[in-house]
Order: C-alpha cells, then structure tokens, then sequence
C-alpha cells in the first residue's frame, strides 16, 4: 500500500478523515487512467484485490470502474477508512439504464463523524469524467464540483440517482455488495458487442489544472477546464505507443487493436 501510495503520489494521511479523502480521491484521478486496453489485449481481468492492486501498482496500469474503485476501496481500507461497495447502473445518452451491477461506485465513512462535513461519502475513481471530489452522500441539495453541479436524487425502492447538471448519470441500487458481485457486470462489459468498452478504446485521465487529456485513436486530445480543446494527431503506431507512456505512464509492448479501425 506504500507503493500504492507511491504511485499517485500522496503520503500516508495522520487522520482518515474528509480532507485526506478529498485529496486520495483527486491524486488518483490525476495519476490511474480511467482506461479497457485489457478488453483488446486479451487480458483476464480478476475481481480480486491483491489482483486489482498489482495491476495498479506493479503493472503500472489503469483500468475501468471494477478495478480502479475495486483497487481504491482496498487502499482505503488499509488506511482506517470504512468503506462499502455500491452498486449502479448508468444511463445512456436515451435515459435508458444499463444492466445491473452496471458500475462500482463506494460509500466511505471518516473519523470526522456524520453530516455534510464528516460524510459518508460518495467517492469514485472509475467512471471517467465525472465529480473530482467526494459527494456528501446524505446530501439531497446541489454540490458544487469542478466538474459541474452534482446532486444526488431519490428514486423507486431506496435507489438514489446521481445528477450532473441536471442530467442523471448512473442510479445507485440500495444494498451493499461484496467485490465477487462484479463479476457477471465484469464478464458482460469484456464480452458483449452492446458494452461500449468493446466498441472503443478509452483511455482517459484528469489533468492536474482539472481538464482531461485522453487518447482517442489516432488523437491525443487535451481539454482545459474552461472547456478549451486541442488535438494532436499521432502519425504512427510508435507515436500511439509513445502518448501511452508519456500521457499515462502506460508502457506497452503492443498496441490493442481499436475496434472501431477495424470496423472501417
């Protein structure tokens, strides 16, 4: 966990309370690539934390919800925190929901005690571009973000809907989950031609002044948080493999095939 440490860059929190999470949850964004290349490089991907971590860790690798929050419930664990897994499912672009177990999402509780201040918390690393820092789970009023205006709705059965500007994004099922619970989501994500992670490639982090760069084909693409976008084409397989290491600190020995090339 040391090494876990190591690589997003932070030192062991003194307290596992709000501000220690606040800043765990950024310096993971900022560092572990929101990214599927397993999907295409035929890799297994185990519901496992000693999995999870070494891939993050040794491998210096980033991966998708299952893994990065799967990862970062495991550190935050080792370091006094409580923390449960919660289920969602994420609305598509039509409103319509994905399946169950759709998403990993965690609720993590600090020393600081109960309230808007002392959480529970909502935290997420794993689902690309969304709130940068921990959402007051209670909270049922707006919560300005640099990523936007959140809040976080009641729905049918005990579920909660999580909104961005207005635009719900994923629904949390009520009940708590263990990591195995995953694996039918998992399984279903790497294998079906309806999971968007078959379809593309992603790979995407955020950037230390809060906008995003990320890797889109041919196209490293940076967007500034003013919304400011810049593209810079990559000429060749050697470049693409340059924009892993130098972007996102991925050193790969092969590129995975993008399906949507293949496709053309």
């Amino acid at each position: 966990m040391d090494a876990y440490l190591r690589r997003i860059g932070a030192d062991r929190p003194q307290r596992a309370d709000a501000t220690a999470l606040r800043d765990l949850q950024t310096r993971h964004l900022r560092t572990v690539p929101f990214e599927n290349l397993s999907v295409h490089l035929g890799e297994d991907i185990v519901l496992a934390e000693r999995s999870l971590v070494a891939k993050i860790v040794e491998s210096g690798r980033g991966g998708f919800c299952y893994e990065l929050n799967g990862a970062f419930a495991a550190l935050l664990r080792e370091l006094g925190f409580a923390v449960a897994l919660l289920q969602a499912r994420v609305y598509d672009d039509k409103g319509r929901l994905g399946i169950p177990y759709d998403h990993l999402a965690l609720l993590v509780e600090t020393v600081d005690g109960e309230g808007r201040d002392g959480g529970p918390w909502l935290v997420d690393v794993g689902f690309g571009d969304s709130f940068h820092h921990p959402l007051a789970f209670g909270d049922r009023d707006d919560q300005a973000d640099p990523a936007g205006t959140f809040r976080i709705v009641a729905a049918e059965h005990g579920d909660l809907d999580l909104h961005r500007d207005g635009k719900p994004q994923y629904r949390i099922v009520a009940g708590r989950n263990e990591l195995a619970d995953f694996r039918a989501g998992t399984w279903w994500h790497r294998t079906s031609p309806d999971s968007p992670f078959t379809r593309s490639l992603v790979c995407s982090r955020l950037t230390d002044d809060g906008g995003r760069i990320t890797l889109a084909g041919r196209k490293a693409v940076t967007t500034t948080a003013s919304g400011e976008r810049r593209e810079e084409p990559l000429v060749d397989d050697a470049a693409v493999l340059a924009a892993y290491r130098d972007h996102f600190g991925l050193r790969l020995d092969r590129l995975p095939p993008d399906p949507r090339r293949t496709e053309d």
